[in-house]
């Protein structure tokens, strides 16, 4: 027998993703987002949710761009007050130590230390509730070589991203292989 939860945000996996902008005066900021995903593949697009009360939902508004950066697990504890901290009152990257990068294609840094950062400019957005989703095209993904696997592209057990449970509230490592995609269905 299943038991009922009623209407949650209660859902596994949700990304733990480190959103970049700079606000209008130029200071580059970052924030900790789980609400987001893939949501086209032709053109690229992702859609990440905020709340309008957030300092980066601002500097979107304010700049049409966005970056979204993928920290190791080793940047756990950077991620977590990246997300229980404003950026209105407080300096990121110089707290954290981390470096902002200029987005070569985007009005939106990136965090130099993170393994994957994907630079977005909006196209879309969409207010829902206590949320706005903002979809911004991939303009580009950037992955550092140390975690490219051996097909070229970024590997996640060297990328080595963690996980947020929502309502649970904490975060997980990702698990090991399972099965190939597109492959082991065909077995049926």
């Amino acid at each position: 027998m299943k038991k009922s939860f009623g209407a949650r945000t209660l859902i596994f996996p949700t990304p733990t993703w480190v959103v970049g902008t700079y606000d209008k005066n130029g200071k580059p900021n970052v924030m900790t987002i789980a609400w987001g995903g893939i949501c086209c593949s032709k053109p690229p697009c992702i859609a990440i949710s905020l709340r309008k009360a957030t300092y980066t939902y601002g500097n979107i508004i304010e700049r049409k761009a966005f970056t979204v950066n993928v920290p190791s697990e080793k940047y756990v504890k950077e991620a977590d007050y990246f997300g229980i901290v404003s950026g209105h009152d407080t300096d990121k990257f110089s707290k954290s130590k981390l470096t902002p990068i200029k987005g070569e294609f985007v009005d939106a840094p990136y965090v130099k230390e993170f393994p994957m950062n994907l630079e977005c400019r909006v196209i879309q957005t969409v207010e829902i509730g206590l949320h706005t989703q903002f979809i911004g095209e991939i303009i580009d993904v950037k992955a550092d070589e140390s975690v490219l696997g051996k097909n070229g592209l970024p590997d996640i057990e060297k990328v080595k991203p963690f996980l947020y449970c929502p309502e649970v509230r904490n975060y997980q490592k990702i698990g090991e292989y399972l099965e190939e995609a597109f492959s082991i269905g065909r077995k049926l």
